[in-house]
């Protein structure tokens, strides 16, 4: 029986139908970056101290000395979270006493902030830290912001793969879209930091998930103000409704599940699109009847751990997923903590990405999974661990090391989706690449406090993200290589992990063998 591949190797390899399709998916996930970094304004914490009510009698000079100063990077600055007694103080004040010369400020008792505190607007008019207090004893609540969206992704990617490999990559695709937008949107109108975070968990459920159904179904066819802030940001996902119109159903995923007719029905559309006449018969009755016989087979998420060689490449794509996502969100979550400006270093930190993602497709197009993957991740994780190195009078060599080993583990992250896709047979590529996802969102909820780390040692971040980034890259040279192969439909079709002997049985009779030549790739049945 013929592959599916074979079936529509008319259609050619990127004609308008391919282009039409990869730019509406492209379009569809535009609203993902948005919900994905924008915590890092929405959570944003400006420099604050601790507030003394005005009506407090104190003299203009206690009231400038009301704060102690602590050490921060070799400088005296105000402290966050404490205060000198305000009665002691006061006191002072009425009898006429100045801080520092008839009083010795470092045997002043202090407390903590009674009176809230006074956070600087220089950066951020209002942020939820602001409106909500998130500081000092509450700080804990911030990273946790960011670890709760994560679970949510973590949550989303588990159960996408599953939905949409029974429900079809359409019908969850603009399922999930509308989940992202309608709770990000409830999130304006959130009155407390509890209400917040329990929509972000929904809208991160949301935001991979139709991530991941919209690769997938490519893969297959091809202001300062946080509430303004989020409505902005929540607009082009309501724009993206309007795609379903266009953005077809996965024919390969409906030939799955029997429904043929419809497969055809597509098929036969892409080709009037590309200007080719199909033949009048796709499937002969003999390879329907297969087809069906196929259909009957059910497959779970247990089956990604059914024989030895799926189980290693579910093992390692594990792996490989958490390290990335820990390199990826660490280092775009840092942004605001390297020397200079918070929105010019974001920026910087996203522009990195487009040289990256051009470089990964350029790679994909010509060089082998394994060794474009390494490298990248070599080269993100060794300038990582250099940074270290920089004296800090050179803070601007710093940032620039931080924003090349973005550079190399975003270009490894937008290579792994692919990749993933590659080794997993099409009846549990879904599940493989869900499963995998979420091994990454495991990683993505520990990110936060790999940044947090700093607080102790500013290096410390970049050495454990650097150390973890090199490992993995050796890791990758173990996995098959999938460049040059066509995509694998069954289990026994997979690509065999390197290194690990298995004994041939006549049902491995088509398994391909790593290294096998063969002109249908990826990009050539990328509907």
């Amino acid at each position: 029986m013929r592959d599916y591949d074979e079936v529509t190797a008319f259609l050619g390899e990127w004609g308008p139908f391919q282009r039409l399709i990869f730019f509406l998916l492209s379009a569809s996930i535009i609203p993902n970056g948005f919900n994905g970094m924008s915590v890092v304004f929405l959570a944003g914490t400006p420099e604050h101290r601790c507030r003394v009510p005005d009506t407090a009698n104190l003299s203009s000079a206690w009231r400038n000395h009301s704060v102690p100063l602590r050490l921060q990077d070799g400088h005296e600055v105000p402290h966050s979270c404490r205060r000198y007694r305000l009665e002691a103080i006061s006191n002072f004040s009425a009898l006429g006493l100045e801080p520092g010369r008839d009083v010795d400020l470092e045997q002043l008792e202090q407390e903590s902030c009674l009176d809230g505190w006074e956070f600087s607007q220089d950066v951020y008019l209002s942020t939820i830290v602001t409106e909500w207090n998130l500081v000092c004893e509450e700080d804990w609540k911030t990273p946790l912001t960011s670890s709760l969206f994560f679970v949510g992704v973590l949550l989303g990617s588990f159960v996408s793969g599953q939905l949409s490999d029974r429900f079809g990559r359409k019908n969850v695709l603009f399922a999930t879209m509308a989940v992202q937008t309608g709770f990000s949107f409830l999130q304006i109108f959130s009155i407390n930091w509890e209400m917040f975070t329990v929509l972000f968990v929904i809208v991160g459920m949301g935001q991979i998930s139709n991530y991941v159904v919209a690769f997938i179904l490519g893969t297959e066819i091809l202001g300062k103000d946080w509430r303004k802030l989020l409505l902005a940001l929540t607009v082009p996902g309501v724009l993206c409704a309007a795609l379903w119109w266009f953005i077809p159903e996965s024919p390969r995923w409906l030939i799955s599940q029997g429904r043929f007719k419809e497969a055809e029905v597509i098929i036969h559309r892409a080709a009037k699109i590309n200007g080719i006449v199909a033949p009048s018969t796709l499937f002969e009755p003999s390879e329907l009847q297969d087809l069906s016989s196929q259909k009957q087979q059910s497959h779970s998420i247990l089956d990604l751990l059914r024989s030895r060689n799926i189980r290693m490449v579910t093992i390692m794509s594990i792996i490989l997923w958490m390290t990335i996502s820990v390199g990826y969100f660490g280092l775009s979550l840092d942004t605001p903590n390297l020397h200079g400006d918070v929105y010019v270093n974001c920026f910087l930190s996203a522009v990195v990405e487009v040289p990256a993602y051009i470089l990964a497709w350029l790679l994909l197009q010509h060089l082998p999974r394994r060794y474009s993957m390494a490298t990248a991740l070599f080269l993100g994780g060794s300038v990582l661990l250099f940074v270290q190195l920089v004296p800090p009078d050179l803070y601007y060599l710093a940032t620039v090391l931080v924003m090349v080993g973005k550079f190399g583990v975003t270009a490894a992250f937008s290579m792994v989706y692919v990749y993933t896709a590659e080794l997993y047979p099409t009846v549990v590529r879904n599940m493989g690449v869900g499963v995998s996802s979420t091994a990454s969102r495991l990683g993505s909820i520990l990110a936060p406090y790999f940044i947090y780390l700093g607080a102790y040692d500013r290096f410390l971040p970049y050495i454990l993200m650097g150390s973890l980034t090199i490992l993995t890259a050796i890791l990758t040279l173990f996995l098959p290589e999938s460049f040059g192969t066509p995509l694998p439909d069954t289990i026994d079709q997979m690509l065999r992990v390197k290194g690990i002997k298995y004994r041939q049985t006549p049902n491995h009779t088509r398994e391909l063998k790593d290294g096998e030549e063969n002109p249908t790739v990826l990009k050539s049945t990328a509907f």
